[in-house]
């Protein structure tokens, strides 16, 4: 199965983003999404989670971004958002998203829970 991101960009500090996870699978709805960022220099980190819709879709975020971003899907379009609001400099790297099928994360901002990754899209907050 394939994950594509689409939706990067350059933006202005305080700008808003919104990202796309898709995929062309009939049981996309039986996947977790995590959204991780990866910035240059830097280990990739987490961002958010949104789980399966048969766990209710539950969503996880890190500290960081936690009142400024939004993960949600839509499963019609076999595809998961992440809004970025209020986006600032220290925003910048590529944002991944990942999938598994696994229903019990323990550590849903951890790499290691996941099985597929997409290529990466690039975000840069700039002014």
């Amino acid at each position: 199965v394939q994950f594509v991101e689409s939706g990067g960009g350059l933006v202005q500090p305080g700008g808003s983003l919104r990202l796309s996870c898709a995929a062309a699978t009939y049981d996309f709805d039986y996947y977790a999404i995590g959204w991780f960022r990866q910035a240059p220099g830097k280990e990739r980190e987490g961002v958010s989670c949104i789980s399966s819709s048969d766990d209710d879709a539950k969503v996880v975020y890190a500290d960081s971004v936690k009142g400024r971003f939004t993960v949600s899907r839509d499963n019609a379009k076999n595809t998961v958002y992440l809004q970025m609001n209020s986006l600032k400099p220290e925003d910048t790297a590529v944002y991944y998203c990942a999938a598994t099928q696994n229903s019990a994360l323990i550590s849903p901002l951890k790499d290691y829970e996941y099985d597929y990754w997409g290529q990466g899209t690039q975000v840069t907050v700039s002014s």
